[in-house]
């Protein structure tokens, strides 16, 4: 058993350092830049007399950050060899998301706006396992240059966790001669929304409420006739992409359908497994930053002569967090490891309780993290010039937006207890040789 990183991993890292120190923080401290990074972060980002949206600036920047990751290489790092990525692995991708959320807040890595120079794309690999050979031709190259835009929509205002209750509807309808469907719906945290050119759209064409199946994915493009942005819902972390969306009376041809009919919410859970790994690797790195600021902070703070280091009360505190992050530290690491060494049906049938251990603990712990980090500094750890209530304020919502820790609790104990999973069987055979 070697718990050491692979050597060209470590070099990689390496690697990565170096062309943010080339690259990226010059981008970053150039033309005042920084004023989306300081204690003015909020104010630069959002346009708040526009709805609250993110502002056209924030957002180029963001964009010639990923160009320039992209032309040398980064952007790409996780996708297949043939979309000019480098089969990243999903190991390598957990300690990568690490190290650069661990960097603290930057242009590198800031998941405010899912951004990083090693991009995450599961859209990408979604049309190469589900979609027809032409959307495979105009969306996946689309999608890396730019050209097409895709939002999620699945969550509605009256149903979260609980998409198979869901009341958009599509029916089969022919306009001028042509096979397609009708949607009438509402969809809720549709992100992207005011710069999508397709909506990836849940709507119900059979079967009934609580079914898994009889679910589609439609692409809808966004400017259809019939699609409607209702409000943008302003949030705890500004600015917001995040709006309530419309669909009345919306028609689409046959061929807007993605995947299979009736089965869409394979698409949904396609990459579920992949995107909770990586981002429970990038709070662990959040939370690692935020202790380790706060142990400098305390080691220079001498209040009353004395160096605040010296207190327990401030000691314990970050001992019981620093070692929560070693321990789970093993265990994304781990459980990365073995997803690379199976396939997505046996990651969901071994392994899915271990990636809900890992998100739901890492999203609770970085808040916890960034909490003691401001007492830890006091009156400036409260304030925007720390980064502390900023990295609270994002990764916060994860414990809902990735699976909510209720649910991903729920899948462990369905694991644990025998109700799903590997013990399901072995529970069942010492019930039947009970009632024998």
């Amino acid at each position: 058993m070697d718990f050491d990183l692979p050597a060209d991993l470590v070099a990689y890292l390496a690697e990565l350092d170096a062309f943010i120190e080339a690259e990226i923080k010059p981008l970053e401290e150039a033309d005042d830049n920084i004023r989306f990074f300081d204690h003015r972060r909020e104010w630069a980002r959002t346009d708040f007399e526009n709805g609250g949206l993110p502002r056209k600036e924030w957002e180029a920047l963001l964009t010639e950050a990923k160009r320039r990751a992209d032309r040398a290489g980064h952007y790409r790092f996780a996708m297949p060899k043939e979309y000019g990525g480098r089969d990243g692995s999903n190991l390598w991708m957990a300690v990568i998301r690490e190290h650069l959320a661990a960097k603290g807040l930057g242009l590198h890595n800031d998941l405010q706006n899912e951004h990083s120079i090693v991009g995450n794309n599961p859209f990408v690999l979604m049309f190469r396992d589900f979609g027809t050979p032409e959307q495979q031709a105009e969306f996946i190259e689309g999608m890396l240059n730019g050209e097409r835009r895709i939002t999620f929509g699945l969550t509605e205002p009256n149903h979260g966790s609980d998409a198979t209750h869901m009341e958009t509807r599509a029916v089969p309808e022919r306009r001028n001669g042509v096979a397609g469907f009708r949607i009438d719906g509402e969809k809720m945290w549709t992100t992207g929304m005011h710069v999508a050119t397709h909506c990836a759209l849940f709507a119900r064409t059979s079967g009934q409420d609580g079914d898994a199946s009889g679910i589609t994915c439609f692409l809808v493009p966004a400017d259809a006739p019939g699609v409607r942005i209702e409000e943008y819902l302003w949030t705890f972390n500004m600015p917001t992409d995040h709006p309530r969306v419309s669909f009345t009376n919306v028609w689409v041809p046959e061929s807007a359908i993605f995947g299979p009919l009736g089965g869409g919410l394979a698409l949904a859970q396609h990459f579920v497994h992949e995107n909770r790994i990586r981002q429970a690797a990038s709070s662990l790195g959040a939370a690692t930053y935020c202790i380790e600021e706060a142990v400098k902070y305390a080691r220079a703070r001498k209040p009353f002569g004395r160096a605040l280091a010296e207190n327990q009360a401030i000691q314990f505190p970050l001992v019981e967090l620093a070692t929560q992050c070693e321990m789970l530290r093993l265990l994304i690491r781990k459980t990365a490891w073995e997803m690379d060494r199976m396939s997505k049906p046996e990651v969901e049938k071994t392994l899915s309780d271990k990636v809900s251990m890992c998100n739901y603990w890492a999203n609770r712990l970085v808040c916890e993290a960034a909490d003691r980090a401001m007492q830890v500094h006091g009156g400036i750890g409260y304030s925007r010039h720390k980064p502390f209530e900023h990295i609270y304020r994002h990764h916060r919502r994860y414990r809902i937006t990735e699976g909510s820790e209720e649910i991903q609790m729920r899948k462990v104990a369905a694991w644990l207890f025998g109700y799903l999973g590997p013990k399901r069987e072995q529970f069942r055979a010492e019930l039947r040789q009970a009632a024998e």
